[in-house]
């Protein structure tokens, strides 16, 4: 659906709407919430060309309001976040740049979208045993997830948190910083190649980055008094797991 109808009435306000719930669930964990984001757009049947550059938009709102309002930087752990960002960066732009078509961006999106909604229904633990992991191993995660987020829109943390709990690569409160950091430097590292690629920029964007804003702000306060719900996960898998399948089936 093109951008002119973003701008009907109804339609935007139901959609604004879904991008702030998206941005309250995500950022009240820590994440910029692209893979909602675009679950939402996708169900509301926006075009890869107008999904992936408001996606890293949004993303980057969300997170510079979480590193501002919660300053995790003091808990970075430097020896693996740098490593893993000097990875991904430069991989984020490459994606960006990456004209894709929309039957394979549709097709990715939707695998991605299935993966993460997976990842959410799957309950971890987090490795008590904090080991710093081989070099070769960080620099390839944050290759390969900064290149998605890039390609996609999805910055990567709903993946990089898991990794880094189930195998014990940072504590709890370490993967929050690391995975905000790595969420904002792949998103904008991934917006300036669309950009430097001159590929089309929607229209209504600055509408989509207030939802998210208006939602992250919720979202932080209730980060602050460690809100978390089962319920609402599942939920928000089940949307993932529509959109996905949504984004698949329009492919063919």
């Amino acid at each position: 659906m093109v951008l002119e109808s973003f701008f009907v009435f109804q339609y935007s306000f139901w959609l604004l709407a879904a991008i702030a719930l998206m941005a309250v669930l995500y950022s009240s964990v820590g994440h910029g919430g692209a893979s909602g984001y675009l679950a939402a757009m996708a169900l509301w049947g926006l075009a890869p060309q107008e999904m992936r550059p408001a996606a890293l938009v949004m993303n980057i709102v969300v997170t510079c309001w979480l590193l501002y309002r919660f300053q995790p930087y003091k808990l970075m752990p430097h020896s693996l976040f740098w490593p893993l960002v000097m990875a991904s960066t430069p991989a984020a732009f490459i994606g960006g740049l990456w004209v894709i078509d929309v039957l394979s961006y549709r097709l990715l999106v939707g695998l991605l979208l299935g993966l993460a909604a997976i990842r959410m229904l799957m309950s971890h633990k987090a490795n008590q045993q904090i080991q710093l992991p081989a070099l070769w191993l960080v620099l390839t995660v944050g290759a390969l997830l900064g290149f998605s987020a890039g390609l996609t829109g999805i910055g990567g943390g709903v993946f990089l948190s898991p990794i880094l709990l189930i195998f014990g690569w940072c504590s709890i409160r370490q993967s929050t910083a690391v995975a905000a950091g790595f969420i904002l430097l792949n998103s904008i590292a991934g917006l300036a190649g669309y950009v430097v690629s001159e590929q089309p920029w929607p229209l209504g964007t600055g509408w989509l980055m207030l939802a998210a804003f208006v939602g992250c702000l919720l979202g932080a306060e209730l980060a602050s008094h460690r809100a978390s719900s089962n319920v609402l996960r599942k939920l928000l898998a089940g949307v993932l797991i529509i959109a996905a399948g949504k984004m698949i089936f329009s492919a063919f």
